[in-house]
């Protein structure tokens, strides 16, 4: 597939997150709650993982900011369910990688449509917009593991 009908594929995988959010809301039960925001661009999110028996059972968000905060969000929150905090926070790891322009592992985790927002690296500003869910994913699972 060219580099351009690749471009035009990812980006309509980024906006269909974007209009169609998976993940979007609030959980009912305690959870573990984050807030992060991206003063450059505006983006706020309020991630909310349900963590038990060190996987994660269930992950949403709420928050406003731009296509590819939002979209990143809803990806994320679709790639961790169900797995551990262990690979949770690896995936993070990967995915930031991948927001520097390395080359990740891509068959160790199903990624989803995650590699979309590989043509955002191009875009240096909007790099702390695509990484925001995950940052926030991380803090909390880290301060939550600091805790127990």
């Amino acid at each position: 597939m060219s580099s351009h009908n690749l471009d035009t594929l990812y980006r309509q995988v980024i906006m269909d997150h974007y209009k169609n959010p998976r993940n979007k809301g609030d959980l009912e039960e305690e959870t573990l709650h984050v807030n992060m925001n991206n003063p450059t661009c505006g983006d706020r999110i309020q991630l909310q993982l349900k963590v038990e028996e060190e996987k994660i059972a269930d992950a949403r968000f709420v928050g406003e900011g731009c296509s590819i905060s939002l979209s990143s969000a809803s990806m994320m929150t679709e790639a961790v369910k169900g797995h551990t905090v262990e690979e949770a926070l690896d995936m993070a790891q990967m995915f930031s990688q991948l927001m520097q322009g390395e080359e990740i592992d891509d068959t160790k985790y199903d990624l989803g449509d995650i590699e979309a927002l590989q043509g955002v690296t191009k875009f240096p500003a909007r790099i702390k917009c695509a990484t925001l869910a995950w940052k926030a994913m991380e803090k909390g699972l880290v301060e939550e593991e600091n805790r127990s």
